[in-house]
């Protein structure tokens, strides 16, 4: 009677968090696994039951790899919510590679290097993976992070020789290009960014102090578009300018100040979202005189460019302070969505103004390291709360843009928030799927929000105005 009594009262008692992973872990049932830990907020569950959560997700991503890479790459990535461990980073890579999603395999393996010094594991795939993409001096400072006496150690010796024997003959076949170049009586096909027009730039990609991937400039060649226009153009950008009378040569240092904000664009970019813009975007360049023209003496000075008509136009009065680069990359997150919903303007025509809007200023605020709107602003926004006044509300920005609203700056305040809001609860796989989502003709935003984070746009509003209460 008192053991059936025990029996009773154990399976009357809450099942936890930690418990229920375990189980459904125990029993293989990974789509029940994953469904009970797909949404929510990680902080929901008790800290010292993460690990646990994270572990049984772990072992699910292990499972489908081979015949459910995809799966398998969603549960690698709640793994890593619930706890960046090494194993959950590591099939979060493998998984993220095996579905094709080479940026976000990067980005686990980079996290890997950092979090896990010791583990050679991580620099070695990195090397691996930037080998394949012909990045050979990013490989290199990778796999010289491999530690001596690990078990890696001896590829990674190997793929180090190969990847400095690749850097070599990259150098030497930019020094004959450079050479050729100025026999022929031009300019060096390099822009003048770094400490010379030989040099590669380096790209910070977040790993640990003393490790840096170098990236070689895309280098630039010049030619006459089909509507006759003088141009610049590499794999990612192509340069012109409004006056097609205006000389390249003339323009350099300018020229290279501005490809130096683009390629970082590009590269933060594809840091903070996963992914970034493959194809290659217009870049207008523009006097004072020309934008303002164009777009207004307010406009000219105040901003560094906008994104219109499927280019990036740049006002050349604007110094390139650290703010005035955080604005180039906003725009240039504009065009990134432009290429993400199928390349033109008139692809993002089913997105919500606020969510296109919102996605650029979070990249913003990632970019100048801020938590969100500045001290000033989110007082003004938490003193409308206090006034039980409504903020704008992204319900009401599906098709109004934020600059149109009644409080402009308050609106993108509140659309960057509800992105930043998304972004934490479900990462940036998550969120790119969702805008791949709203991208198409005929969908319903609302009925796609519901499905990938069981919330309604009011249910958002809410959020963000809790998240501004409690900073």
């Amino acid at each position: 009677m008192v053991s059936l009594l025990a029996a009773l009262l154990l399976a009357a008692a809450p099942t936890t968090p930690a418990q229920k992973a375990k189980d459904l872990s125990g029993r293989k049932e990974w789509e029940e696994l994953y469904l009970a830990f797909a949404s929510g907020d990680e902080k929901a569950v008790p800290e010292e039951q993460r690990a646990t959560v994270s572990s049984a997700l772990v072992k699910g991503c292990q499972a489908l790899m081979k015949d459910d890479a995809v799966m398998a790459y969603s549960m690698g990535e709640r793994a890593a919510v619930y706890e960046e461990s090494a194993p959950a980073l590591r099939c979060l890579a493998s998984a993220a590679r095996k579905t094709e999603q080479r940026a976000a395999a990067e980005a686990a393996l980079l996290k890997g290097v950092t979090r896990y010094p010791k583990d050679g594991g991580f620099p070695l795939e990195l090397g691996k993976l930037l080998l394949e993409e012909q990045d050979a001096v990013g490989a290199q400072a990778a796999l010289e992070k491999v530690p001596p006496r690990s078990r890696e150690a001896a590829e990674a010796k190997r793929l180090l020789k190969q990847a400095r024997q690749q850097t070599l003959q990259e150098d030497a076949a930019r020094t004959e290009a450079t050479r050729i170049s100025r026999r022929l009586g031009g300019a060096s096909t390099q822009p003048s960014v770094g400490r010379g027009s030989d040099e590669t730039s380096v790209v910070s990609l977040g790993t640990q102090p003393g490790m840096s991937v170098r990236a070689p400039d895309v280098g630039f060649e010049s030619r006459v578009d089909a509507t006759g226009m003088r141009v610049r153009a590499n794999s990612r950008f192509v340069i012109s300018y409004f006056n097609n009378e205006r000389d390249f040569s003339q323009r350099a240092d300018y020229e290279g100040k501005v490809v130096e904000v683009l390629n970082e664009a590009y590269h933060f970019t594809r840091g903070v979202l996963g992914e970034t813009r493959e194809t290659p975007v217009s870049v207008v360049l523009y006097t004072f005189n020309e934008f303002r023209a164009a777009y207004g003496s307010r406009a000219a000075r105040l901003v560094a460019g906008r994104y219109s008509a499927n280019a990036i136009r740049i006002n050349d009065a604007a110094e390139l302070t650290r703010q005035t680069k955080a604005t180039l990359i906003h725009e240039y997150v504009h065009a990134a969505v432009a290429d993400f919903c199928g390349g033109a303007d008139n692809d993002m025509a089913y997105l919500p103004v606020w969510f296109n809007e919102g996605l650029a200023m979070f990249v913003e605020w990632k970019y100048l390291d801020a938590p969100g709107p500045d001290p000033r602003l989110a007082n003004e926004m938490r003193s409308v709360l206090a006034s039980s006044a409504k903020l704008p509300q992204v319900s009401e920005m599906a098709v109004v843009a934020p600059m149109n609203t009644a409080h402009p700056e308050m609106a993108y305040a509140v659309s960057g928030l509800a992105v930043k809001e998304l972004m934490r609860r479900e990462g940036a796989h998550r969120l790119m799927t969702l805008l791949r989502t709203a991208c198409k003709e005929n969908a319903s935003f609302e009925e796609a929000l519901k499905t990938h984070y069981g919330m309604t746009l009011e249910e958002l509003d809410t959020e963000v105005q809790r998240s501004l209460e409690k900073r």
